[in-house]
């Protein structure tokens, strides 16, 4: 009796402390916010075709988490919050959206469809991240481009892209907010880029 009691009295130790038991905070969910695009009237367009790949990146950055940099040497995130996909597929479609908005490219996929195309453009995701400089925030993000001739398997053209946009406030939707404007910027830097690259190179490589 004095078992099946303890036991008994264990059970209901058991099920009360399930019961305190903080649930896991659901996180907000962000996509990658983005200005309207136009598509420019008559934009005349290469004789090439381009894939855009995801950029290779650390693994503090390969990921959802919204990171940010509070001091040198220390990255942490913002709790409560993650973006819809990792940081690298965010900036891949960033940038083959601007491609599309710019109407110059017809022939355009990713390295998601994995088609063939005479340029691929890709490189390395070396920043995607909130950084503090003199107590205020601002939203950076740096990209290693590398453009080459799939024809040839060689690199064509390489150079780093750099975009930096301080952050109205310190919430976290303040910060998304200058993430897109941020990408936005550097997504148009690199389609000018790229299209100088391919102009300087004939209509298409063979």
């Amino acid at each position: 009796m004095k078992h099946a009691r303890l036991a008994g009295l264990l059970g209901l130790a058991l099920l009360s402390g399930c019961s305190i038991i903080p649930k896991a905070e659901t996180p907000h969910i962000y996509t990658l916010p983005a200005s309207p695009g136009g598509r420019p009237m008559a934009a005349q367009q290469v004789a090439w075709s381009l894939r855009v790949s995801t950029p290779n990146a650390p693994r503090a950055l390969d990921n959802s988490r919204i990171s940010v940099v509070p001091e040198t040497n220390t990255i942490t995130v913002y709790g409560g919050a993650r973006w819809s996909d990792t940081g690298p597929h965010l900036l891949r479609d960033r940038i083959a959206d601007a491609f599309r908005d710019s109407g110059r490219v017809a022939a355009l996929s990713t390295d998601e469809n994995d088609l063939q195309a005479d340029f691929e453009l890709g490189g390395s995701l070396r920043a995607f991240q909130t950084e503090y400089t003199s107590g205020k925030p601002e939203v950076v993000i740096r990209y290693d481009a590398l453009l080459a001739d799939t024809h040839r398997h060689r690199i064509v053209a390489s150079r780093t892209f750099e975009a930096r946009q301080p952050v109205n406030g310190k919430d976290v939707p303040q910060v998304v907010a200058a993430f897109g404007q941020a990408a936005d910027a550097i997504s148009a830097q690199i389609v000018a880029w790229t299209l100088e690259q391919g102009a300087t190179r004939g209509s298409a490589p063979k």
